[in-house]
């Protein structure tokens, strides 16, 4: 009796992990937030950059470390279970509001709007571009697998924006590549930029080949009266478990006839910084990630002393410390990037602004001043 028992919860175990396995297979080959992959002949032409190689996109140093299994479930146990006092905000960050028509009429100086993140809104020289604009509850390929953002609404709501000129993403990470947010833009848009391969997520999103530009490092791009530049970082890429480092990541260097834009996207800190700003340099502000990091990844993510110091590297008259305020993806305090890169700053002796969400952010301004709006929450 005891033995028939034993078969039949064997066999119901067997079924449930098969289940469980082909569930697992058909969730991430059909879900669509995953993207696309590249084919063997895009690949062929992807060998003609530096940074690929066997199949694969390299940093040029030889980071991140390809972990272990052992090490990967390691680290990810440390990341579920470590209690992280203050990780989030008491209360939800409020944004200011900003109205659609003072959006759509504006032809002021070269002027940003954050919406948290790292996703911003430029109005440069009567166009509309956006930056990375991940405007989803969370960073994951399906809203029961991540975190929610800390401002549920936007200074704007993203159906009201106006046309958009120009798209530039900086990698295919979630929390900067967002299905659910193309899928709101895609039809207002007229051209999407992207580092190397991030436009296969883009085709199979339903985006035309035609309005897509993919690019290289050090490639540069006119816009109309605009320069885009796919500038260096030091990250990694993929979004799946089968696709790392099948793209590229990049920053980029955004210049007018009057102001000169530098966005680091994601990148541990490293000597790009200083080539972008003995090339492109000096900037009238510099965009720079601050947020999400630790020791066990500062190869790939920067350390709050870092981006101060970075933005010494790319010869910036002022910096806005990015990829903080908006989700819990690290083990510190959500606070701690601004405090500490605000410090560091003022030991360097460069100028932080840091806007509320929302905030008009004027590119050459040099008078404005930014409240602590964050030191009570």
């Amino acid at each position: 009796m005891l033995k028939k028992i034993l078969k039949k919860i064997m066999i119901i175990t067997i079924i449930l992990i098969g289940l469980l396995i082909i569930l697992f297979l058909v969730f991430t080959n059909f879900y669509p937030s995953f993207g696309g992959n590249s084919t063997k002949k895009q690949q062929l032409v992807y060998e003609q950059s530096n940074q690929f190689n066997n199949g694969k996109f390299r940093n040029t140093s030889p980071v991140p470390k390809d972990l272990s299994f052992t090490e990967t479930l390691s680290l990810a146990y440390k990341f579920f279970t470590t209690k992280v006092p203050n990780g989030r905000p008491k209360v939800d960050l409020k944004a200011q509001k900003i109205d659609s028509i003072n959006i759509a009429d504006y032809v002021g100086q070269a002027r940003m709007i954050w919406f948290g993140h790292s996703s911003f809104l430029l109005q440069i020289e009567g166009k509309n571009i956006l930056i990375d604009p991940m405007f989803g509850k969370v960073p994951a390929p399906h809203p029961f697998l991540g975190g929610n953002r800390f401002n549920k609404e936007f200074p704007l709501e993203i159906e009201k924006l106006p046309q958009i000129d120009a798209v530039i993403y900086s990698h295919d990470h979630y929390d900067h590549l967002d299905y659910e947010s193309v899928l709101k833009i895609k039809n207002k848009t007229r051209h999407f930029y992207t580092p190397l391969g991030v436009g296969n997520h883009l085709q199979a999103w339903g985006i035309p080949d035609a309005k897509i530009t993919e690019m290289d490092w050090w490639q540069e791009a006119k816009f109309e009266t605009l320069k885009l530049v796919c500038t260096p970082a030091q990250h990694f890429s993929g979004r799946n478990i089968n696709n790392s480092q099948s793209t590229l990541w990049s920053s980029w260097v955004i210049t007018s006839e009057n102001e000169n834009i530098y966005f680091s996207g994601d990148s541990g800190y490293a000597p790009h910084f200083k080539e972008i700003g003995e090339k492109y340099g000096p900037f009238d502000l510099a965009l720079l990630e601050c947020g999400q990091y630790n020791q066990m990844w500062s190869d790939i993510h920067m350390m709050p002393e870092e981006t101060a110091k970075a933005g010494i590297d790319v010869k910036a008259k002022k910096i806005m410390p990015i990829h903080w305020a908006g989700f819990k993806l690290a083990l510190h305090d959500w606070k701690d990037p601004i405090m500490r890169v605000k410090a560091k700053a003022d030991e360097l002796n460069i100028e932080v602004i840091a806007p509320q969400i929302g905030q008009e952010i004027i590119v050459k301004d040099t008078i404005t001043t930014y409240p602590n709006w964050w030191k009570d929450l």
